[in-house]
């Protein structure tokens, strides 16, 4: 008989098996990354650090092949490797965009660019390599099918649908200015900026891009011009308990981030996108997170007002103090997260 390797082995062999669970398996050898990194080479992006890898509980992610101490740079990324506004007006959308009255919105011009780079242009792009590792489809709620939303808590349910019909509107309120970039086209504009591109579009700036400020130009409405899509930079994925400083450097012009937690050795390197609980997360990226310290509970007006009743001596007093405190709008939440 073989003899048993005892508890302690059994141990260590468990031990050994969630520590490879956390790390990835590397991508960096398939084609599709190959190309991005010499795309990204090209533009003045070195990095001999991270890795694409795929990871079991995360899916894919960025791995680091050395351990990185606190207040280590993470990532550098030069400012010819991002997509903003300013390389949407150099484009030969550019001139369009410029004579265009009432001015579009950054926004409609970074979904703009992104559809016709990808749905028409794509071959030719010169985005090319960081266009092909774009996502296909998202799962932010303005993708969900209807009847996933109506199984969703009331104050997310209505959240939901408050952002279908602000992309909805936007997509409304843009297309005469699709139209006008039909000399650009061979084929029917209509079918170029359909509804499912430009909600892929929107989803894309929605959830990749990172806060870089732009100056406020006339060609453009006066929303926030704050957007930048960062290739690579945008394959970190989101950790509640991370600690990093982030921003573009003036000096250097490169976007910079700087982790204040660490990270050993081949094991997957996150980021905080923000201090969200998960409605937010869920809303604007997609997803939720485990153990989040954010965490809230969010509830309707309605509910609210049933658990003041009446008869209570107290109600009027009760309810001037929600409304001073902005708890009697369309929904409100309660925080959970520790202190």
């Amino acid at each position: 008989m073989k003899k048993s390797k005892g508890r302690t082995c059994r141990k260590r062999r468990r031990k050994q098996s969630r520590s490879l669970s956390l790390c990835g398996v590397n991508l960096s050898h398939k084609h599709e990354y190959v190309l991005l990194k010499k795309w990204l080479k090209e533009r003045g992006y070195e990095d001999n650090t991270l890795r694409p890898a795929q990871f079991s509980e995360t899916g894919r992610g960025l791995m680091t092949t050395k351990a990185l101490q606190a207040q280590e740079l993470i990532i550098s990324l030069p400012e010819k490797c991002l997509l903003t506004t300013d390389t949407v007006l150099s484009s030969y959308l550019g001139e369009y965009i410029i004579k265009w009255r009432p001015p579009i919105s950054p926004l409609a011009a970074l979904c703009t660019f992104l559809i016709a780079e990808k749905c028409a242009c794509k071959e030719e792009s010169l985005w090319k390599p960081y266009l092909d590792l774009l996502p296909e489809t998202y799962t932010c709620p303005v993708c969900l099918e209807q009847e996933t939303v109506n199984l969703f808590p009331e104050p997310l349910r209505r959240k939901a649908l408050e952002q279908r019909r602000r992309v909805q509107e936007l997509f409304v309120s843009s297309q005469p200015f699709f139209f006008s970039l039909q000399p650009l086209f061979s084929e029917d504009v209509a079918s170029v900026f359909n509804y499912s591109s430009f909600r892929w579009a929107w989803c894309t700036v929605n959830t990749r891009t990172v806060y870089m400020k732009h100056a406020q130009g006339d060609c453009f409405s006066r929303e926030s011009n704050t957007y930048a899509l960062a290739p690579y930079l945008d394959l970190l994925n989101h950790n509640p308990a991370v600690q990093v400083k982030a921003a573009f450097n003036e000096k250097t012009k490169c976007y910079e981030i700087r982790t204040l937690s660490g990270c050993q050795k081949y094991k997957e390197v996150f980021i905080c996108y923000g201090p969200h609980d998960n409605q937010r997360l869920l809303l604007e990226y997609g997803f939720v997170a485990n153990s989040n310290p954010h965490s809230s509970v969010h509830v309707g007006t309605e509910t609210l007002l049933k658990y003041i009743l009446p008869e209570d001596k107290q109600r009027h007093t009760k309810l001037s103090i929600l409304q001073e405190n902005n708890f009697l709008e369309l929904s409100t939440h309660m925080h959970l997260g520790t202190q």
